[in-house]
């Protein structure tokens, strides 16, 4: 059926009287952060009762970095991945349309951190909202990005995945604190004419799995009370080797289903950024199962542990650093998490790498011009908001000043 026109009941289609122009949806720019404290495996010898030797064999950690500063939060790292990808693709925040967050520890219930990062960024032309599909959320922002880019609604849309999951895992459980790390990633998705980019996606969820990993306090079902709190139900919980199960299985057919969308095949498949959440998984999905050879998949899970919906785009960037990536490579993402849910895009990478390099001294100073100018225009704003709450206002709501209340007053008198 022809997708430019209009079915109707007898299966007719009428032609719409205009036509969408061919576009792509390529990532132009990317940017990852982690914070400075590592933790090592020895060092969780001292806090529960695990090895070094456990967590390698079972899990390939051997560190993970946690956010140890109070300042530094599920917003803070998104600002500075998401600003790292603005500088690599040279585009200024007033050209982003959209910032889609991903996050299963956000700064709030509400607002979306996404808004925060709005407002850090100074990106004022851009709507903003979070999206919650746990470490599979990166991926789903990715289609969702595509989606509005190929609609024409966006022509730079930004798709960041935070965490800092270390403040929401219980550091008594061996079973959840050995595994996670903090970190944001970044890349900026910008609409094209060149073939290529965002090519396809392939999305999944099953419910049915919503108890094998879960937060259960503080949401309506179990708000948050002294007695939640006590019996520590606002940290992680995890069936593991139910997950374990669900992972090996959903990892690989997720593979096939998105190249084969892509209209390519296993063997066309250059390189492929698995969720980075345990080793075995991605050695018995991604390696063994769909027979890929190790030197085309990226795995950096020793490094940082399971930064949740932060690992694809922290190891792009990584791969993309070690000269892994290059132009025309079909790279596939891929991702399971929380929900239970699943996830894999496949794109075709179309933006030389080497050219990217250190910015000259008065682009640095433009861009730390614009953040500082972002952060007085966010203190401007609230400063008027303080205004209109302590100031009596006019019919149309625009605040009375002090000076023009004592005009009216003789004014009254004179009547």
């Amino acid at each position: 059926m022809d997708t430019n026109g209009v079915g109707h009941e007898n299966g007719e289609v009428e032609a719409l009287p205009f036509a969408f122009p061919s576009r792509f949806a390529q990532i132009v720019g990317w940017g990852s952060v982690v914070p400075d404290k590592v933790i090592t495996n020895h060092d969780l010898e001292q806090i529960v009762d695990t090895s070094d030797e456990w967590i390698r064999s079972r899990t390939g950690i051997e560190e993970r970095h946690v956010a140890a500063d109070p300042k530094e939060t599920t917003a803070t790292l998104a600002t500075e991945a998401a600003r790292r990808a603005l500088a690599v693709a040279n585009v200024p925040p007033s050209k982003v349309d959209l910032i889609i967050c991903s996050t299963s520890s956000p700064e709030y219930i509400f607002p979306a951190t996404a808004c925060l990062v709005q407002d850090a960024l100074g990106a004022h032309n851009a709507g903003a909202f979070d999206l919650s599909a746990a470490c599979s959320g990166f991926v789903y922002g990715l289609s969702m990005a595509r989606g509005h880019i190929l609609a024409g609604d966006a022509e730079y849309v930004l798709v960041i995945g935070s965490e800092t999951l270390s403040r929401v895992v219980d550091w008594t459980d061996r079973n959840t604190c050995v595994l996670f790390g903090d970190g944001a990633g970044a890349v900026l998705v910008a609409a094209s004419n060149v073939p290529g980019g965002i090519m396809a996606s392939e999305l999944g969820s099953d419910g049915s799995g919503a108890d094998a990993l879960i937060i259960p306090g503080g949401g309506s079902a179990m708000p948050a009370s002294l007695e939640t709190v006590s019996n520590g139900s606002h940290y992680a919980k995890m069936d593991g080797k139910a997950v374990f199960r669900f992972a090996t299985r959903v990892m690989a057919s997720a593979t096939r289903d998105v190249v084969e969308k892509a209209g390519l095949t296993i063997d066309d498949v250059d390189l492929v950024i698995p969720h980075q959440a345990n080793k075995r998984i991605i050695q018995s999905s991604v390696l063994r199962q769909l027979k890929i050879p190790e030197e085309k998949v990226v795995i950096n899970v020793q490094k940082y542990g399971n930064t949740s919906t932060a690992s694809i785009p922290i190891a792009l960037c990584e791969a993309i650093e070690e000269g892994r990536v290059k132009p025309n490579d079909n790279i596939v993402f891929v991702g399971f998490g929380a929900g239970l849910t699943w996830a894999a895009c496949a794109v075709r990478w179309s933006v030389p790498v080497d050219t990217v390099g250190k910015a000259s001294w008065w682009t640095s100073t433009r861009r730390q011009a614009t953040y500082q100018a972002a952060a007085a225009r966010s203190m401007w704003k609230r400063a008027m908001r303080w205004v209109y709450e302590v100031l009596p206002t006019d019919p149309e709501g625009r605040p009375i000043w002090p000076e023009e209340e004592a005009e009216k007053e003789p004014a009254a008198e004179e009547q």
